[in-house]
């Protein structure tokens, strides 16, 4: 690729710049390595709150190159330094607006314009945690949404999932891989997970199941004690010692600002273009507009890792570079 097709940098801060990224998180961040390293200016709109998920998270274990691990926010903080000495400009202000009826792009951020030849729209996907007393206090002090990510932590250990779909199932059989003992508290009689998942679950001798019942209560100081649970058919109230609790009652994507201009799933998450359509664009990360790709937990509702959320990033970051070249 002739990387002198690229401005390193419009003269304008609000444009038009070769690329937009919106959000902040790995996708986001690896997307704009690649982009400025393929000497596309490139501005990334990285919201009030910056980072992602690993910013709420303590030691990652699971993200190559780091053999004894990293701080989830310093993760961040090393990508986030990477982008931007390679060239990216941040913004710490959220995307209220986009309108694609022109191009350059037009973005609206509080009162601000800023334009932009193509965008990656890479602002993933708030874990929906129990609205219980504790709950946030104890994230990362044995509070989890990721058992891939934080089950080795529970080694020997008892643990709770707290959920009834095919996520809490996958929770809690990855976690039967460490934990001595794991218990899904479910708030109805039945699971509304695959009956494939729900055989498995209720087969293995590792797995025991609360119906009817929910978390009312979190307890602990410095790490998770124990949970107060409620039986919603009795009104009966319990102390369970546990030393995790897993949450997994779903994922809301970052997508409400593209509503009605970017085509989702009934979830809310971002489609990409039809197989067909990629295969004939060669443009993996495609949305239903021309121009704008799309990258990590926004779209992914299945594996939700940093390190898959980064893969897209590259991805959509070497598209958005291939339509630059293609469209000039």
């Amino acid at each position: 690729m002739d990387q002198q097709t690229f401005s390193t940098k419009p003269a304008d801060l609000k444009g038009p710049w070769d690329v937009a990224i919106i959000g902040s998180g790995p996708a986001a961040l690896t997307a704009a390595i690649y982009t400025t390293r393929g000497a596309a200016s490139t501005l990334i709109l990285g919201g009030e709150i910056w980072g992602g998920q690993l910013m709420l998270t303590t030691e990652v274990d699971n993200f190559p190159g780091f053999p004894q691990g990293i701080l989830g926010p310093k993760l961040m903080g090393e990508m986030r330094a990477q982008a931007e000495r390679f060239g990216a400009e941040f913004v710490g202000q959220n995307v209220t607006a986009i309108n694609i009826s022109q191009q350059p792009f037009q973005i609206t951020v509080n009162s601000q314009q800023y334009s932009a030849r193509s965008i990656i729209i890479a602002t993933g996907a708030e874990t929906l945690w129990l609205d219980a007393p504790g709950v946030q206090k104890l994230i990362g002090r044995g509070v989890s949404s990721c058992a891939p990510c934080d089950a080795p932590f529970f080694k020997n250990k008892k643990v709770a999932v707290v959920g009834g779909g095919d996520s809490a199932m996958e929770e809690a059989l990855v976690l039967t891989k460490y934990a001595s003992e794991v218990t899904i508290i479910h708030r109805r009689d039945s699971f509304r997970a695959s009956a494939a998942m729900q055989r498995e679950v209720l087969e293995n001798p590792k797995i025991k199941v609360v119906w009817n019942t929910e978390v009312t209560e979190v307890k602990g100081e410095l790490k998770i004690e124990s949970l107060e649970l409620k039986n919603n058919k009795t009104g009966e109230t319990s102390n369970f010692p546990v030393d995790g609790l897993f949450i997994a009652i779903g994922h809301k994507p970052g997508s409400e600002v593209f509503k009605g201009i970017i085509e989702t799933d009934e979830r809310g998450f971002i489609k990409k273009t039809t197989s067909d359509k990629r295969q004939e664009t060669g443009y993996e990360s495609a949305t239903n507009v021309q121009g704008i790709f799309v990258a990590g937990d926004v779209h992914d509702a299945r594996y939700k890792q940093a390190i898959t959320a980064a893969g897209f990033g590259c991805m959509a970051g070497m598209d958005a570079l291939k339509y630059l070249e293609i469209s000039r």
